[in-house]
């Protein structure tokens, strides 16, 4: 290894060599968004280019979860020259945003449900200036090439998945005031459901004027205009987002946050994202215990990763934030001591009575509050003949966003990720609103590197504040369990509430309720889906998986052009199909 170190890192690794026995992986949680990738890996593209052919793909296809609307983080790993990037392409609150933006007249925080919908919970989208900056830089294929997969899905339709009938029919009851979501996804005074086709002619008009005139076409001119009408002229909370908001966004290049684990060496996003800093503290007080010898099938290895898993989570609601905004202690969160002090307070036989937020090096003077992020997202992952790796979780919040639509697309409501009180005992909160502010994030693209400097796993996952879970399970499924990425995705997943653990219902955890119910906290078993989706490498080669929960695949195309898709199973091996 070149180079390392941990914490915020400008990482630089050794190189890649060419792989040997595949030259291309593509993984989402839809097959169409997959083939959509594997399309410009088939043509010679890099990485770079299969995601963000994915990301718009997305758009099309899995409307409910993310798209152009919405925002991203990406972690690229440039193979030939060892250097591990990071684009953060989050959301900003339009300037005229004030702390008070989701507070009522009563001085109290409004609920979710009066605060998602309409235009005061969109923030200014991120994904196309993302994607401008990941083709500038690592970009093969012509920036209109990506587009194509994306206006075929909507100009010539697709049809309905039972996950897109889900979300619509969970949604049917708040649209009776957005017109345009219902002229596109709604047939005879009702939602689609699986096996109708549907196109979307609007947002194919979009995707052909972007792939024609460029990035800057989203920021400025007639699509930037149908963005800020929607968003002022909303039925619902009109909002206050401008032309010189969306004319002024820009992605942003960032450090990798990365610390060791075990032999490996851990990356993924620095703040806004909270998905990195609470993944590493999670990992990192668990050091000290053998998760290996005591194995998967063990309450204790659990009960374990349970109090590891709260501690962690207490100190993100009080330090994570918009860095550029608030001083955020990544390192000292991060810090070997702090770690050990934060482990030392997990008591091996018996759960604590709570789950107190720390005090790490250089950390302000602070309030811990609660912010709002609900289950949506998608993440998809791109590894190309070279080695290169493209990792991205990409959203639009909650189901179907703010529910507005422009330019056949759904706007985020990604303001909602803030914290609605901006001040706890007097003292200012981190994530409060302010204008030009990133809104705290749980997305969390991760890469592993192995102790040679070479990647050798990536991977993230949909699901809220859950994500972080999501992934931090699958790391320790591979890491200290020692399975394939596959049968690591597919372990019960595992989180918090109410005072007590939530295991995933109907799995081996569940079934173990009672053994970790006897260290002393509550079990509760519920139903906590996921969307993981990654690439392994194994000896000279990569492989990819995604979550036996979902909908999604992932593809392999070998040196012969043979394309190989896998489709996930819960229980039994997953299957494969030759497609070419």
């Amino acid at each position: 290894m070149k180079k390392l170190s941990f914490a915020i890192s400008a990482l630089v690794l050794a190189a890649q060599p060419v792989l040997a026995e595949n030259v291309g992986v593509t993984s989402s949680a839809d097959p169409r968004v997959t083939e959509a990738g594997m399309e410009m890996l088939r043509q010679g593209g890099s990485a770079a280019d299969a995601a963000m052919a994915m990301m718009l793909a997305l758009t099309v296809v899995e409307p409910q979860s993310s798209g152009i609307g919405g925002g991203g983080f990406l972690l690229y790993q440039d193979s030939a020259k060892g250097v591990l990037s990071t684009i953060n392409g989050r959301e900003t609150a339009p300037a005229a945003a004030t702390p008070d933006r989701f507070v009522g007249p009563d001085g109290k925080a409004l609920g979710f449900l009066e605060a998602f919908q309409g235009g005061r919970s969109v923030g200014v989208p991120g994904n196309i200036q993302l994607m401008a900056e990941t083709h500038r830089k690592w970009g093969k294929l012509s920036w209109a090439t990506i587009f194509k997969p994306a206006i075929r899905l909507a100009d010539k339709g697709f049809i309905v998945n039972k996950t897109l009938e889900s979300r619509l029919k969970g949604i049917q009851p708040f649209w009776s005031n957005f017109d345009a979501a219902r002229t596109i996804y709604w047939r005879n005074g009702a939602p689609v459901t699986a096996g109708m086709k549907l196109n979307n002619p609007q947002l194919a008009a979009t995707l052909k004027l972007l792939a024609k005139k460029g990035p800057d076409a989203f920021y400025t001119g007639p699509i930037a205009n149908q963005i800020v009408s929607a968003v002022t002229t909303s039925k619902l909370s009109p909002g206050d987002m401008t032309m010189t908001d969306l004319a002024q966004y820009r992605a942003k290049e960032q450090q990798a946050v990365c610390a060791p684990y075990r032999v490996y060496v851990v990356c993924g996003m620095a703040p806004p994202s909270s998905g990195a800093t609470t993944v590493l503290q999670i990992l990192g007080t668990l050091q000290r215990f053998d998760l290996a010898a005591s194995g998967k099938d063990s309450p204790k290895s659990w009960y374990l990763i349970g109090q590891a898993m709260q501690l962690a989570y207490a100190d993100r609601e009080k330090y994570l934030a918009d860095d550029a905004f608030v001083d955020v202690p990544v390192a000292g969160l991060l810090n070997p001591e702090y770690i050990k002090e934060r482990s030392a307070l997990i008591d091996p036989e018996k759960a604590r009575t709570d789950y107190p937020a720390g005090n790490p090096p250089g950390a302000m003077p602070r309030t811990a509050a609660i912010s709002s992020e609900v289950a949506g997202t998608t993440h998809f992952t791109a590894v190309d003949r070279n080695g290169n790796i493209a990792n991205m979780t990409s959203t639009i919040e909650g189901p179907f966003g703010s529910q507005l639509v422009a330019g056949g697309f759904f706007l985020n409501n990604e303001l909602t990720d803030f914290t609605f009180s901006p001040e706890k005992n007097g003292a200012p909160v981190a994530n409060r609103v302010m204008g030009g502010k990133r809104p705290l994030s749980s997305m969390s693209p991760t890469i592993v590197f192995d102790r040679d400097g070479r990647a050798v796993l990536a991977l993230g996952s949909a699901g809220g504040k859950r994500i972080i879970m999501h992934v931090t399970k699958t790391l320790i499924g591979v890491i200290d369990f020692g399975l394939p990425l596959d049968q690591a995705i597919a372990l019960p997943n595992i989180y918090f509430g109410g005072g007590g653990l939530e295991v995933e219902q109907n799995t081996m955890l569940s079934a173990m309720s009672d053994a970790l119910s006897k260290f002393g906290q509550t079990v509760r078993p519920v139903d906590l889906g996921s969307k993981v989706n990654g690439a392994q490498r194994v000896g000279n080669s990569w492989t990819g998986a995604s979550d036996p929960r979902s909908e999604g695949t992932s593809s392999t195309i070998d040196a012969k052009g043979k394309v190989t898709v896998t489709v996930p199973r819960l229980v039994d091996e997953a299957p494969t199909e030759d497609v070419g």
